[in-house]
């Protein structure tokens, strides 16, 4: 917080700033850039943050409503270091003003890009997820959704809130409508797979759920089957069985039982074959995860052969047994919730 002193101070500038910004001259809006940029190291140099921060955000904030994206955008990633100069953790106020600026950049702005990286590295180094603050990962996710930037809303969708399973699913769905009929599996594994290869069961069961439902209520000659057992439902859809391999692989999730994921692998291998190897590898990795499954070791004959002469048929060169350089991976019991992501 910037003392009652800097507080005065800095609402004079920051109004006379905002005033010659709105007067809609570039070459005075740069200038209003440059003269925050050099008040604000006099703060920072005296480790008044409050101050520097509030000036840094009033004028990026003022600078981007402009319309003046790169200035904006600059002090907006200068506002980012200075939190990290400060050791400021992730809270609702520092979390709040980088949004409010975020969402004030053009989505063709060059530096909204560079900006987004760096609120997301500070959120992982100041905070409490090592994958950066969930909040952050929803709200850049959900405007990349918006604009059909389908990769990068994915990337941080997968590490968003409790929200973000439903926002990522309906662009999936959005998406897979401008595809052929049969392809649905394909779009409803991009969210079921890696949500459960962060180890979060409910939003990887949200998203299937979600999917399924709008797939149904959407195409009322889909044919679809209603199954119960003890203690579980889940639906058949007869033309898509990748379909219900991700149904059922959830459901083995939750009961963790290695036989049932190979049942499924057996049942389902020629249709998962057709897909040229695209789930091998998350679904090897689920198997480990999961079921105590270890992936196939890549095999490498120099390897072998020095690891057979110095004991332990690869052990010793081989990263503990689950292949070379990797080391082995934990067994998720149950059906476990990444911390921080819902």
């Amino acid at each position: 917080m910037a003392s009652a002193r800097d507080s005065k101070k800095i609402e004079k500038i920051i109004t006379r700033l905002q005033k010659r910004i709105s007067e809609g001259q570039f070459e005075q809006q740069y200038e209003a850039q440059q003269e925050t940029r050099l008040v604000a190291a006099r703060y920072i140099k005296a480790q008044s943050w409050g101050a520097a921060i509030d000036l840094l955000s009033s004028v990026s904030q003022a600078l981007l409503k402009a319309g003046q994206g790169g200035s904006g955008g600059d002090l907006a990633i200068f506002l980012v270091d200075v939190y990290k100069q400060a050791e400021q953790k992730p809270d609702a106020v520092s979390k709040g003003k980088l949004l409010t600026c975020l969402r004030l950049f053009d989505s063709e702005e060059p530096t909204r890009k560079k900006y987004i990286k760096v609120m997301i590295e500070w959120s992982k180094k100041f905070g409490d997820y090592p994958a950066g603050d969930p909040e952050l990962h929803h709200v850049v996710g959900s405007l990349y959704a918006e604009e059909h930037e389908t990769d990068e809303a994915e990337r941080h969708l997968i590490l968003g809130t409790k929200d973000s399973p439903e926002v990522l699913t309906r662009m999936e769905y959005e998406w897979y409508k401008e595809d052929e009929s049969h392809t649905a599996p394909l779009y409803a594994a991009r969210a079921v797979l890696p949500y459960l290869l962060v180890a979060n069961v409910r939003a990887a069961n949200a998203s299937y759920r979600t999917f399924i439902s709008t797939l149904s209520a959407e195409n009322k000659a889909l044919s679809v089957q209603d199954v119960s057992s003890q203690g579980s439902d889940i639906r058949i859809f007869p033309s898509l069985p990748l379909l219900n391999f991700l149904g059922l692989l959830l459901l083995a999730v939750q009961k963790g039982t290695p036989d049932l994921f190979r049942q499924l692998r057996q049942k389902y291998g020629a249709h998962i074959n057709e897909l040229g190897g695209a789930w091998d590898t998350p679904l090897e990795m689920i198997a480990e995860m999961y079921f105590g499954i270890q992936r196939p070791r890549q095999s490498n004959p120099l390897f072998d052969m020095m690891g057979s002469l110095f004991g332990g048929g690869g052990g010793a060169l081989g990263g503990g047994g689950s292949g070379p350089g990797r080391p082995a991976t934990r067994r998720v019991e149950a059906a476990p919730t990444a911390e921080g992501l819902d």
